[in-house]
């Protein structure tokens, strides 16, 4: 369905089922969210539910627009306006000191409050319908991958789900970047979809990062397991990939290859099936996910990635990958 033009009545629909307490999922730039209204606790603790989500790892809220900013945070440095200036709509989340009408079940029982306006036109469309914050992580299984169409989450949640909006291939395709400034400094917890250095730029200083801080605050997509699919990932060098490949297949093992060197070596063979990536950072990001479903549906027994560039464009996609492969399988 075209993002543009899906109807109206289907809009009103979904803001209707979140005030009646029911859920959502709902496209934005990033990956497809499972909403919620975030000022009614029993329809939040229906997310947790769903995807099979530890209480205490907080949510996202999602707003409508920088102007609603004073209903859901307190305390609000001028660094937040100013970022919010800048980059909202769009992939970022501010990590702000929560005010009092942010129930429990979103943050985590933490004081703090993560937020953000994203940027599609069936989520800007939701929010105005709906008119309050819908608290919204990734419509998926709590620590699998990500969802980036219509069609994944509804392999993943299926009928749980009280709404599904169809807005097509999410454009970004990894989760928007987390900055916290609830404790007075910048600080980066999870790279994403907005760069550290558009961030920097903005503000006119380096931001810290969160293993260097002391800061303690939870917040999504942080746990070392993370955006995993079913099938197991192990991460090498391009001179490593084909000799692992090779040696599980000759196992017997079904093995999938996400390269990305361009060496012109993406060759099928026995047992071994080759996925050239993009080599470009944000095209990388935005086929990521979906080859990931992808794989998980053919039922392989082991992803190998190249190991990406180490260079600013390639943070997120690194820090995604990572926590993918964290099972001990790299």
């Amino acid at each position: 369905m075209n993002p543009h033009t899906i109807p109206n009545d289907q809009i009103q629909a979904a803001a209707a089922l979140l005030r009646a307490g029911e859920t959502v999922a709902f496209p934005t730039e990033t990956v497809y969210g499972l909403g919620a209204d975030a000022s009614n606790p029993l329809a939040v603790r229906k997310i947790f539910e769903i995807k099979g989500r530890p209480v205490y790892h907080p949510l996202i809220v999602h707003i409508a627009a920088t102007s609603q900013l004073p209903a859901w945070a307190r305390n609000i440095p001028d660094a937040a306006w100013r970022l919010a200036d800048a980059f909202w709509p769009g992939p970022l989340t501010l990590i702000l000191q929560r005010s009092s009408q942010v129930p429990n079940e979103v943050t985590g029982g933490q004081d703090t409050v993560g937020l953000r306006v994203p940027d599609h036109p069936i989520a800007t469309a939701l929010l105005h319908a709906f008119g309050g914050g819908i608290a919204a992580p990734s419509a998926n299984r709590f620590g699998q991958v990500s969802p980036t169409t219509a069609q994944h989450v509804h392999d993943k949640l299926g009928s749980r789900v009280g709404m599904l909006l169809d807005g097509g291939p999410c454009r970004i395709g990894v989760e928007s970047t987390i900055v916290s400034l609830a404790h007075g400094e910048a600080v980066l917890l999870r790279p994403g979809g907005l760069s550290i250095e558009a961030i920097e730029n903005t503000l006119n200083k380096k931001i810290l990062l969160a293993q260097a801080t002391a800061s303690k605050v939870r917040a999504s997509g942080l746990l070392d397991l993370h955006y995993a699919p079913t099938t197991p990932i192990e991460i090498h060098p391009a001179d490593e990939l084909w000799r692992r490949a090779h040696q599980l297949a000759k196992l017997g093992h079904k093995v999938a290859i996400l390269k990305l060197s361009d060496d012109n070596k993406c060759i099928n063979s026995n047992g071994i099936t080759c996925f050239q990536m993009p080599l470009l950072a944000d095209e990388y990001g935005r086929d990521l996910y979906a080859t990931l479903h992808r794989i998980d549906h053919a039922s392989f027994d082991h992803i190998l990635a190249e190991t990406p560039p180490v260079t600013q464009e390639w943070v997120a996609i690194n820090d995604r990958i990572r926590r993918a492969a964290h099972s001990g399988h790299s």
